[in-house]
Formats: C-alpha cells, structure tokens, sequence
C-alpha cells in the first residue's frame, strides 16, 4: 500500500521550503493553490485545474471532479514521492464554493471528499509511492496545535490526524516528530529523532529506510 504523510504547521513555518533538497526526477508537486516554490529550483508544480464546465450543474460535482483529477495523478504517476502543496484548501476552496448551500449536509460531503482522498492513497497497491499533503495548523481556544480544518462542524465528523501514522509539526523551519502536549505530532518509535531538520528529502528517505520500501535513494529501485 502507499503511505499518506501529514505535514502541518502555520503559513511561512517552513512547510513548502522543506521541499528544496528534492531532485526534479524524485518528487511530483501538486499545488492546490500556490503556482511557485519559495525558492529557486527546476522543481515542477502543477495546479490543479479549474474543473468548471457547462456539464458540471453544481459546485457539489466541480468538487469532486477536483478531487477524481487529483486522485488520478496520484495514482498514475510514476514518481514515488508526491506532494499535496496547501492540501487544506481543498476543504477551504470547497467551503467558499458551497457557502450558499443551506443545511449541514454539505459539511459531511467535504469531510467524505477529504477522507476518501487519504483512503484512496491507502489502497494504492503501490508501496513506492508516499503522499505528503502539506497542511495548515491551526490554534485551538486551548492553544493545542492541530491540522486546520474549516470548522467545529468537519471536526466532528473527521479527524484528520486520525486518518495518518506519521503526523510533523512543523515551526520555525524545524519538523517535531511527537506530541509534546501541544501538537498532534506522532511516527513510528525510533523513525525520528524528536527535533529533525526540515528537510522532507531526508524524511522521505528515513521513511523509506524504516518500513524497506522501494523508491528513493535509498538503494531500494
């Protein structure tokens, strides 16, 4: 199965930066909303596309004709590391998008899009492949950090950390693997020191080295 990877922390923490010591051939960058890295590189992004079309009758099917696409490129490409780049405005975009909508059940449809992405990437049948969604954090009234999400309604019907077995915090460009009391941060015992670089290269290849899966430059093809 392929591995789906959490990534949060605040807007400029260092999430994106993280991604600078990947090679061109070795990672595929899926950008919900930014077109450009922080940084010079020959990295490629690609945005996901607008999905609007005189076929498409409702934001409702727009939504989740952009997660199909996103799902697809996934699982077609030949890359073995992936990056969802901003992965919460997939609930963010979706949320503006049906803000008209009366009722709560719109909120249970964004909380089932979001949750079959992360199951999608589960059921891969390819273990070379690990998915990195780079997500926001949020504050909560405790001051407890945790993946952000659009509201107490979504929280309720999903916990998103729930759907991961390796949660990074990342701030000040550093990544804390473990909860400290105040974040949802975990892995695997003895995968990470508890304060590592943010170098998601190097994560990628101690991940990969951790569970002897096939991919990166870990002597593993």
């Amino acid at each position: 199965m392929a591995l789906p990877v959490l990534l949060i922390g605040k807007s400029g923490s260092g999430k994106t930066y993280s991604l600078k010591n990947f090679k061109k051939e070795e990672v595929g960058i899926i950008s919900v909303e930014k077109g450009r890295l922080p940084f010079k590189s020959d990295l490629t992004v690609t945005k996901i596309p607008n999905m609007e079309s005189p076929e498409m009758q409702s934001y409702e099917a727009i939504n989740r004709a952009r997660y199909a696409w996103l799902m697809g490129v996934i699982a077609k490409t030949d890359k073995h590391a992936i990056v969802i780049d901003d992965s919460q405005f997939m609930l963010v975009n979706e949320l503006f998008d049906r803000a008209m909508e009366k009722g709560y059940d719109k909120f249970t449809s964004m909380a089932a899009n979001f949750r079959n992405l992360i199951h999608s990437i589960n059921n891969l049948e390819d273990e070379s492949k690990v998915v990195y969604l780079l997500h926001h954090s949020e504050t909560d009234g405790n001051g407890f950090e945790k993946a952000k999400t659009i509201g107490k309604m979504l929280d309720e019907k999903l916990s998103i950390e729930g759907c991961f077995d390796i949660v990074l915090y990342c701030e000040d460009h550093k990544f804390f693997t473990q909860a400290n009391g105040m974040s949802t941060a975990k892995s695997p015992e003895g995968m990470f020191d508890l304060e590592i670089p943010n170098d998601l290269k190097a994560v990628d290849v101690a991940i990969r080295e951790y569970y002897g899966l096939k991919g990166g430059t870990n002597g593993k093809k």
